[in-house]
């Protein structure tokens, strides 16, 4: 599966665009500011129904404009598919073959891709939640199961959250009888989720250790998973806890994701080029997963990566394309001369896409 054709009409700084790309290395050139970055986040945004940079959709918005539009063409060996996106006075719709979602996690899984991006090590730098977010969008594009134990469970977190800070605000006894259903509801759908991220851990650990060591060779990189979620009385026994600072303090939505290197805490001890290299390996780890899982290749995505890796770990990605590991391959460079000598590198056939102002 790749992506035939792009089009785009107001998104970003575009006015209106149509790309053809090619089914192998589509490689996207221009001076900084010219929207290298945009195209990316337009092929993104029509497999996983939202934007990778963007908080809000009035920020795809050309300024200007009320609305934008995406279209993309995907071809497999038996059909082609047309997704089309559109955002139109505060409300969103996307279709697949002229058909309307009715929910956009129905869509999760079907063009799966994998970015790499330079903002990518917030996954380090930033709290629980960003890696949480991260692995909970992993796991939902091959387990619908869990993606509705996420939905589920999010709604009575909030809903539970609502009630603690009513008791407050309306200055009533906390009563532990209102809250019960929502803490029904969170004990299992937390323990679905759980599981299932146990279960997801053990199968991804091999194939980002896999990925690790072609990468950067003989350290030990590890993922651990971390819970505080398991006991049937969590809720009552943060009760007094939960009253007092008017949410819900323990849960699934507590977890966290521990990344170390030779078994010291990867934030803390790790180089730069560790750094980066564990995140590649990551993503890389993420490629080979949903592969496996969809029995289909994902498209990568690769914005701005040559500026932020040295030569050795450069080379190194750069032989795991060359092994043909990956089927649609779309990167993005302010530099066209190292694009160009790098590709040529590897022998290999790229659609070159100059963007100009």
């Amino acid at each position: 599966m790749y992506l035939e054709r792009l089009y785009l009409k107001n998104f970003k700084n575009y006015d209106e665009l149509t790309l053809e790309l090619e089914d192998g290395i589509n490689c996207i050139i221009g001076p900084n500011g010219i929207g290298k970055t945009n195209l990316i986040d337009a092929v993104y945004m029509l497999s996983m129904t939202k934007s990778a940079f963007s908080f809000t959709e009035n920020q795809n918005v050309k300024h200007g404009s009320s609305d934008f539009a995406l279209s993309g063409r995907f071809k497999s060996e038996t059909d082609l598919s047309t997704v089309i996106c559109q955002y139109d006075k505060s409300k969103k719709k996307i279709s697949l073959n002229g058909k309307e979602y009715s929910r956009f996690s129905e869509h999760f899984g079907k063009f799966p891709c994998v970015l790499i991006a330079p903002n990518d090590t917030d996954l380090l730098r930033e709290g629980s939640e960003v890696r949480r977010r991260y692995f909970d969008s992993v796991i939902s594009q091959f387990d619908k199961e869990y993606l509705q134990s996420l939905i589920d469970y999010q709604r009575a977190l909030l809903q539970r959250n609502q009630l603690l800070k009513n008791f407050a605000e309306q200055r009533q006894i906390p009563n532990k009888d209102w809250v019960a259903p929502y803490n029904h509801v969170l004990l299992k759908e937390g323990q679905q989720i759980q599981d299932k991220r146990n279960a997801f851990i053990d199968e991804f650990k091999s194939l980002f250790k896999e990925s690790y060591f072609s990468i950067a060779g003989e350290e030990v990189a590890e993922i651990n998973y971390k819970t505080d979620f398991g006991s049937d009385l969590i809720f009552e026994d943060s009760w007094e806890k939960d009253v007092a600072l008017q949410r819900t303090t323990k849960g699934i939505h507590k977890d966290d994701f521990d990344f170390r290197l030779n078994s010291y805490p990867l934030k803390k001890y790790g180089s730069q080029g560790q750094q980066k290299s564990f995140i590649i390996a990551l993503k890389l780890g993420q490629y080979l997963l949903l592969k496996k899982q969809l029995h289909t290749s994902p498209i990568l995505l690769l914005d701005d990566i040559f500026d932020k890796l040295d030569d050795i770990r450069i080379k190194k990605l750069l032989g795991l394309i060359k092994e043909k590991k990956f089927s649609q391959i779309l990167l993005s460079d302010a530099r066209p001369e190292r694009s160009k000598t790098l590709i040529e590198q590897i022998s290999m056939p790229c659609n070159i896409i100059e963007l100009k102002k």
